[in-house]
């Protein structure tokens, strides 16, 4: 063997005989753990936080009284101090998905924790640049797209409470379904399909006890139309279907009746009350049509004076104030309502305003008057004055209303006006 081959296969022995050495460590600053605060702070990046808080002293209800509603139990006192709002809001923006979770606490009837708004959105483009994206669908629990005031914010709303016609017909705002919204320049639009029970529904509240699904649609726009005065309008439309509650089969009830109060059973005081059989179910249909428009303008010295005027007009829909029920009735019931206000910045630091709001739930109410049936009037009407002092996150409110209707009675037992001015202050903070 050759000295090359003999020193080669030396070489190859000992490479295989000794042990594996580790690779070199490497030469630059060991790599970073990730903690619990790295991925804290990461999660803050992502998730957005915001809300607000909204305590009320009702000093003056006239329709307050130190009793209790003997049909549910509740308190009819209405002269306390109650938390109307607490909301605590997460957003998450990954561009083209986006999604938010609300959280709503308040004292209204009594200590509430629920969800308010829960939604998952898509959107085109994935970040606009101004205004409305082109198109975004969404699903989850969201405000019903009709007309102005269901959409406005309740932090940024200059009145303590929406007007009666929106309380009645979207009572609570919020509904589940689908949506979809966008813009392009000055017009925007919303389509959706809801469950039609939204959240302040007595009967069926955030639940649906029908197949059918409600149609709602808006168109808006906007415009300059002159230097320091902005347009902004609106049309709204909602059609779907009610339901009504069957009720159960009932059994002949014997009732007994001591006229004469001598404990003793004659034929004459015992009658029966014969039993009904079961009804079904029925569902009915229901719409209504709004328009609304604002008017804003910069005033020199003072700030914005802010116009705006709303006006429904609907069938069967009624589900919060007076709730329609046409199967009970017999008939349709027509109702329609409107409000008209401003509003104007006294500087950055107050504001006042002034809103009349007019809504009646039956347009065909009818009284019988001795032998004739005549017209009667089942219309609510609310004057709100309210001032408001403002700084940096924080509002200072006082509104008196000066609320009519006809749900009082006199000694004859004909409507009258039941005495339901309110005052009120709220101390209200956005975070």
């Amino acid at each position: 063997m050759r000295p090359s081959s003999f020193a080669s296969g030396f070489i190859a022995v000992l490479a295989i005989a000794s042990p594996a050495r580790a690779a070199d460590p490497p030469t630059g600053p060991p790599a970073p753990i990730a903690s619990a605060d790295t991925k804290e702070n990461s999660l803050l990046k992502i998730v957005k936080l915001s809300g607000y808080v909204q305590a009320d002293w009702v000093l003056m209800r006239q329709s307050s009284q130190d009793e209790v509603n003997n049909a549910n139990g509740d308190p009819l006192n209405e002269n306390r101090f109650v938390l109307r709002r607490g909301h605590l809001r997460a957003e998450v923006d990954q561009g083209y998905v986006l999604g938010s979770l609300e959280i709503d606490a308040n004292t209204v009837r009594g200590p509430t924790l629920r969800p308010i708004d829960a939604e998952v959105s898509f959107r085109y483009p994935a970040k606009p640049v101004e205004g409305e994206p082109y198109i975004m669908a969404t699903l989850g629990l969201f405000k019903t797209p009709f007309g102005f005031e269901v959409l406005e914010a309740d932090n940024r709303r200059p009145f303590l409470e929406r007007s009666t016609v929106i309380r009645a017909f979207f009572p609570g705002e919020y509904d589940l379904g689908a949506r979809i919204k966008g813009g392009w320049r000055f017009v925007d639009y919303a389509l959706g399909l809801m469950n039609g029970n939204p959240i302040g529904e007595r009967s069926f509240p955030a639940r649906d006890p029908n197949k059918s699904k409600d149609l709602v649609v808006r168109v808006g726009s906007h415009a300059d139309v002159a230097k320091g005065v902005h347009v902004l309008g609106g049309f709204s439309g909602v059609t779907g279907s009610g339901f009504h509650r069957g009720t159960p089969s009932t059994k002949d009830v014997l009732v007994w009746r001591d006229t004469n109060e001598d404990g003793i059973v004659q034929p004459d005081e015992v009658t029966v009350i014969p039993g009904t059989a079961a009804s079904a179910s029925e569902t009915f249909h229901r719409f209504a049509l709004g328009a609304d428009l604002r008017v804003v303008a910069d005033i020199p010295v003072l700030g914005e004076l802010v116009l705006r005027g709303e006006i429904v007009r609907g069938s069967n829909i009624d589900r919060g104030v007076m709730p329609a029920d046409p199967v009970s009735t017999g008939r349709n019931l027509r109702e329609f309502g409107w409000y008209a206000g401003f509003t104007q910045e006294i500087t950055r630091y107050g504001m006042i305003g002034v809103r009349y709001d007019r809504y009646d739930p039956d347009s065909d109410a009818q009284n019988q008057l001795g032998v004739k049936v005549v017209p009667a009037t089942s219309a609510f009407s609310t004057w709100a004055f309210m001032g408001a002092l403002r700084y940096g996150g924080g509002r200072f409110i006082a509104e008196y209303d000066r609320n009519t209707n006809a749900l009082g009675r006199d000694t004859n037992g004909a409507p009258v006006n039941l005495k339901d001015d309110a005052f009120t202050l709220r101390a209200e903070m956005s975070f």
